[in-house]
C-alpha cells in the first residue's frame, strides 16, 4: 500500500511540476520594439494564446489604430488593441518550448508558424516566426513586464 501511495504521490508531483513549467510563459511581455505589450494566457482548452493589451501609440489620426494591413478586408477595421497575436500553442516538455502555434504580424498582415522558448533568463522570451521549417525565420526577444 505504501508503494502505491508513493507512486501516486510521485505522479502528482511530476504533473504539478510539468504544469509549472508549461505556465512559466504566462504573463505580460514587452515586444522587441518596446511599442506594445502582449498578455499571454491559457484558454479553456489549455492552449496558450496572446493578445495585445497595450500599445505605445494607440491612435492614428485621432482614432484607435486598426488592423489595416490584414489581407481580409472584413478584418481591417478591428482595433489593434485587444488583437489576438499568438494562437494555439502547446508546451513541449522534451524541448522545453511552446510549439504548434501561430503569430500574427499586424505590421505586415501576415500570419506565421511560431515557437517560443527561454534560453537562460526566465524574463526573456524568444519568439520565432517562420514559414516551412523553423530553422529559417525571424527570431525576436520579448521582455517580461514587471
Amino acid at each position: 500500500m505504501k508503494k502505491i501511495l508513493s507512486i501516486a504521490f510521485m505522479v502528482l508531483i511530476g504533473t504539478a511540476l510539468l504544469a509549472q513549467d508549461a505556465n512559466k510563459v504566462l504573463g505580460v511581455w514587452i515586444t522587441q520594439d518596446n511599442d506594445s505589450k502582449v498578455t499571454i494566457a491559457k484558454d479553456s482548452k489549455g492552449k496558450i494564446n496572446g493578445s495585445i493589451t497595450w500599445v505605445k501609440e494607440p491612435l492614428k489620426d485621432g482614432k484607435p489604430k486598426v488592423d489595416d494591413k490584414n489581407p481580409d478586408k472584413k478584418l481591417q477595421s478591428r482595433p489593434i488593441l485587444g488583437l489576438n497575436l499568438l494562437e494555439g500553442f502547446k508546451y513541449d516538455k522534451s524541448g522545453d518550448k511552446w510549439v504548434d502555434g501561430t503569430i500574427y504580424d499586424p505590421k505586415s498582415g501576415k500570419t506565421y508558424k511560431c515557437l517560443m522558448w527561454f534560453d537562460k533568463d526566465p524574463n526573456k522570451l524568444s519568439v520565432k516566426g517562420y514559414i516551412g521549417i523553423s530553422i529559417i525565420g525571424r527570431e525576436v526577444v520579448w521582455t517580461r513586464d514587471k
